[in-house]
C-alpha cells in the first residue's frame, strides 16, 4: 500500500508507516483520517496482535500542520470551528491509541514535535534510535501545547512535563528515556530490529490477557488507590475465569508451552 500511511502486517504485528515526508509527517486531517482507519480496521482484526507506528525521513511526525491552520484563518470564525474540529479529532485519534485493544509501539527514529511528541507518548511503548529528538516547541510560536500536555503529563514526571512544554526546548534520545517518554535507545541500524523483537514477544502472549490488562492498566490510573485496587481485583478475579488463564496456569505447572484459545 503506498500513500500517506503504508501498513504491512506479518506473524500478527501491524506495521503502520507515516508517509508523507513532504510535510514532515504532519498530522494533517487525511493523516489522521487514514491513521485512524486502520486502527479501526485493526481492532477487530483477529491476524493483528501487535500495532507498530513508525516514520519514513527524519521526522517521525512534526505534528500538525501550520499552513493548513493558518489557512482557516480566513473562515468567517477566522477558524475557530476548524481549529476545535481539529484538536477533537485529534483528541479522538491519541484516546483510540489508549482504548485501544492491541498494544501499540511507537518506532521512533526522528524528530518528533508537539502532536508528533504527543502520539508518541499515547502509544503504550515507545523505542527511540539515538538519533530521535523530542519537543513540545509550541510556546516559542505563542501556541501552548496544551493538548500534547495530556498525553505527556500522564507518561512523565510533571516537572519534567512542565520543562518540556515551558521551554519549548529541543530533547535528545538520552533525555526522554530518563524522563520516561521511550523505554529504550538502540542504534539507527538496531532499531526496527530491536522494536520487531519486542513485538514479537508480546504477540506470543495470549490476546485476551493483553486486551484485559490493557484496558485495565488505563482504567485503574483514573481511579484513586483503594478504588483502583478494588477494580484490579475484579479484573483479576475476571481474568482467572477466562480459558487462556485457566490454561496458561496449568502449562506453567506441567512445564509446557501454552495453547492460547484468545477468547474468553
Amino acid at each position: 500500500m503506498s500513500g500517506l500511511l503504508t501498513a504491512a502486517c506479518a506473524d500478527g504485528v501491524l506495521r503502520l508507516t507515516l508517509n508523507d515526508p513532504a510535510t514532515r509527517n504532519s498530522l494533517s486531517d487525511a493523516m489522521m483520517a487514514a491513521l485512524g482507519q486502520r486502527l479501526e480496521a485493526a481492532a477487530d482484526d483477529r491476524s493483528v496482535r501487535v500495532i507498530v507506528l513508525a516514520a519514513t525521513g527524519p521526522v517521525f511526525s512534526s505534528g500538525h500542520n501550520l499552513k493548513d491552520i493558518t489557512a482557516h484563518r480566513t473562515d468567517a470564525d477566522k477558524g475557530a470551528a476548524y481549529f476545535a474540529s481539529l484538536f477533537d479529532r485529534c483528541a479522538q485519534l491519541m484516546l483510540g491509541i489508549v482504548r485501544h485493544p492491541k498494544p501499540v509501539i511507537a518506532e521512533v527514529s526522528g524528530l518528533a514535535s508537539a502532536a508528533g511528541c504527543q502520539l508518541v507518548a499515547s502509544c503504550d511503548l515507545a523505542i527511540a534510535s539515538d538519533t530521535a529528538r523530542f519537543c513540545t516547541p509550541g510556546v516559542n510560536i505563542g501556541l501552548f501545547c496544551s493538548t500534547p500536555l495530556v498525553a505527556l503529563s500522564r507518561n512523565l514526571g510533571a516537572k519534567h512535563a512542565m520543562e518540556m512544554l515551558l521551554t519549548g526546548d529541543i530533547f535528545d534520545a538520552s533525555d526522554a528515556v530518563r524522563m520516561g517518554l521511550v523505554n529504550r535507545v538502540t542504534q539507527p541500524e538496531e532499531l526496527q530490529g530491536t522494536v520487531s523483537a519486542l513485538a514479537a514477544r508480546i504477540a506470543a502472549k495470549s490476546m485476551v490477557t493483553l486486551r484485559t490488562g490493557k484496558q485495565a492498566f488505563y482504567r485503574q490510573q483514573e481511579l484513586p488507590p483503594a478504588e483502583a485496587y478494588a477494580f484490579a481485583a475484579r479484573v483479576m478475579t475476571e481474568n482467572l475465569l477466562q480459558r487462556d488463564a485457566e490454561e496458561g496456569i496449568a502449562a506453567f505447572i506441567a512445564k509446557r508451552p501454552p495453547d492460547w484459545s484468545n477468547t474468553t
